[in-house]
């Protein structure tokens, strides 16, 4: 705990000494720097187009089951092995090709609502608001057509029964035993239990549509199938985008009540599913090579979309992704050349560092999320009492909100790595949506200082000698909860918050702040990450500011007008309405004072260029994503 009221940036130029000496320390870790079946110098002295990633973690995962497989490294991995059904650029809104090669609305008879009338047309959103809109029915229907040339790496053929059975799985949570993947199909017309079809939304050429309205040509049965969802644009976006198909030749005769897709303790067949995943993407596992310290995955030779010239999507032909138990050891394997980059974003710390080193490209991608304080505004029983009852009053939070200091927490706490943020919570880099009139938390700093505490004299004039302000005779005191990472941050808004008279300190929030402390509103202020966009819209603004249990909502915030119009913005079928109704969101979520911003920190990440050139920096990634494997080429 730091004494209240001193300023923290000797202490943290201190830390980022300190953190340069760690660095130097760990070459005495060299001989631990990798695993089993390579040796140190393994990168060196190879010739070959293999790509190494370095990954810092406790251990490396077992199993890439994609839907058991949530920690560390593991989700990376899977989404690598397997596909969804397309990408999402979150820029243009468009949905991009991956299993599937295109999609539309169509009208309950089947006919689409594109620009051309085709199923090849461009989506008629116009068309669907104003046919949907008057329909009685509670759903619409959306037609997918699957590329025909796509291969699970044993072989089998990838088609629309695979989707129909890891949808319908999906629902079925006696099969499943994934609650995640109740969600992730919470808008799919369908439902299955116990294996027994409750309600048909999905209609394929092996499960029809009887009535004969959704027509499955000849020669489309493997590729075209129809889907049900709710009246809500973004019913597509998780299915389209989240899932990772499963194959059905694989799982199905595995799968029963007793032996659930989601197995605590796998034997036998089961478990060599989960250690030898039989995928559909751009990588598939080396077994072989595979350990305890090092993942091996080899390029799909057979990955179905290719590069503009027709050659291989993804220039690597092998990547080895090395584990490494701490930060610092993952670097100097780095700056020595061991590894060609790392899967893991550097503190801001190290910046001056990597300037000084050749062969080294450091990227600084755009942030995509905002570093925010949430406040407990709505304390349930036994934890709404204290000073938190003191920030259920509108005038309050603002005052604490006018009072933050984002450029000196971006120069002090990120080193200038990161950009400030609205109080709108959507970033001025989203083009599509952000409403410059939600930054409404800017502007001369004295200003809103002398704004800040002429609200709070009126309020509680009363200061004790070191010029915090009284409640009752008691010092108004906050706790923020947060990770040990985020002392630095606590110790500059101590700072800031002593200029209005209100103190705060720092408190851990250990390994699993959501259950000890958050759900059960045992807290005065947290800090949370917010990443807002088209994408997830629908599913976070509620959660972050309608569902009080168990949800993103951690102060348990409630407003009847704004959920209205978080509920009028999910339901509109109105593309541009819905646009609309997003930037009016803002300023509505601005004006409540409640998840107050700090900060949008960039993405920090490093790589060598002495054998492969061609990095691509990637908002809110590192440089081990998808753009840097379609461009990088061997030096030399």
């Amino acid at each position: 705990m730091h004494q209240k009221g001193k300023t923290r940036a000797p202490v943290g130029r201190r830390r980022g000494q300190q953190r340069l000496c760690a660095l130097l320390l760990a070459v005495c870790m060299v001989l631990n720097l990798t695993g089993c079946g390579t040796t140190i110098d393994s990168r060196k002295t190879d010739d070959s187009s293999t790509l190494y990633v370095g990954y810092v973690g406790t251990s490396m995962p077992t199993s890439f089951m994609p839907w058991l497989s949530r920690d560390g490294i593991a989700p990376t991995v899977s989404s690598m092995i397997y596909s969804t059904l397309f990408g999402y650029d979150s820029e243009t809104g468009e949905y991009t090709p991956s299993l599937a090669k295109q999609w539309c609305y169509v009208d309950l008879s089947g006919n689409p609502l594109t620009d051309d009338g085709t199923f090849d047309g461009e989506i008629d959103y116009e068309a669907v608001d104003e046919y949907y809109s008057a329909s009685s029915e509670d759903y619409m229907v959306v037609r997918i057509e699957l590329f025909d040339n796509v291969y699970w790496s044993d072989g089998e053929k990838v088609t629309v029964e695979d989707v129909y059975y890891s949808f319908d799985i999906a629902t079925d949570y006696d099969l499943s035993n994934h609650a995640g993947a109740l969600a992730w199909t919470s808008d799919l017309c369908h439902e299955s239990s116990g294996g027994e079809l409750v309600k048909q939304g999905m209609f394929t050429a092996e499960h029809p549509d009887y009535s004969g309205t959704y027509v499955i040509e000849e020669g489309e049965e493997d590729t075209v199938m129809y889907l049900l969802v709710n009246k809500v644009l973004g019913a597509v976006t998780t299915l389209f985008e989240t899932i990772l198909i499963l194959p059905r030749h694989i799982w199905e005769p595995l799968v029963t009540e007793e032996q659930q897709l989601n197995n605590k303790d796998p034997q036998g067949e089961f478990l060599e599913q989960y250690e030898n995943p039989v995928g559909c993407g751009a990588w598939i596992l080396n077994t072989e090579e595979t350990n305890s310290q090092m993942i091996v995955l080899d390029r799909n030779p057979d990955y179905h979309i290719t590069a503009e010239d027709g050659s291989a999507l993804y220039k690597v032909d092998k990547i080895k992704i090395l584990l490494y138990l701490d930060s610092n050891t993952a670097i100097f394997a780095l700056r020595k050349g061991y590894v060609d980059l790392l899967d893991t974003s550097i503190s801001s710390d190290y910046l001056k560092l990597f300037e000084e080193e050749e062969d080294i490209y450091v990227s600084r991608a755009a942030g995509t999320n905002t570093t925010c304080l949430v406040l407990n505004v709505n304390p349930s029983d036994p934890y709404n009492e204290g000073m938190k009852v003191l920030l259920q009053d509108e005038d309050f939070r603002r005052a604490l909100a006018l009072a933050i200091d984002q450029e000196e927490l971006i120069e002090k706490v990120l080193n200038g790595a990161g950009t400030t943020a609205s109080a709108g919570l959507i970033l001025s880099s989203n083009e599509l949506l952000y409403n410059e009139a939600s930054d409404i938390l800017s502007g001369d700093l004295d200003e809103r200082l002398k704004e800040a505490n002429a609200i709070l004299d009126a309020m509680y004039p009363e200061k004790d000698k070191s010029g915090y302000r009284l409640v009752d005779g008691e010092r108004i005191s906050f706790e923020i909860l947060t990770s040990s990472g985020n002392q630095d941050l606590v110790s500059y808004l101590q700072r800031q918050f002593l200029k209005i008279g209100i103190e705060v300190t720092f408190k851990a929030s250990g390994s699993s702040p959501e259950t000890t402390y958050l759900y059960v509103s045992n807290f005065d202020i947290t800090v949370q990450s917010v990443i807002l966009n088209m994408s997830n819209a629908d599913v976070m603004y509620k959660s972050h500011f309608v569902t009080t249990e168990r949800s993103s909502n951690y102060g348990k915030y409630q407003d009847e007008e704004l959920t209205a119009l978080i509920e009028e913005m999910r339901y509109t079928l109105n593309q541009d309405y819905k646009v609309e109704l997003l930037k009016e969101l803002q300023e509505a979520v601005a004006e409540t004072y409640y998840k107050i911003p700090l900060y949008s920190a960039e993405t920090l990440s490093v790589a060598r260029t002495d054998r492969f050139e061609g990095y691509v920096s990637v908002a809110g990634s590192t440089l081990f994503n998808s753009e840097t494997l379609q461009n990088l080429v061997k030096v030399g």
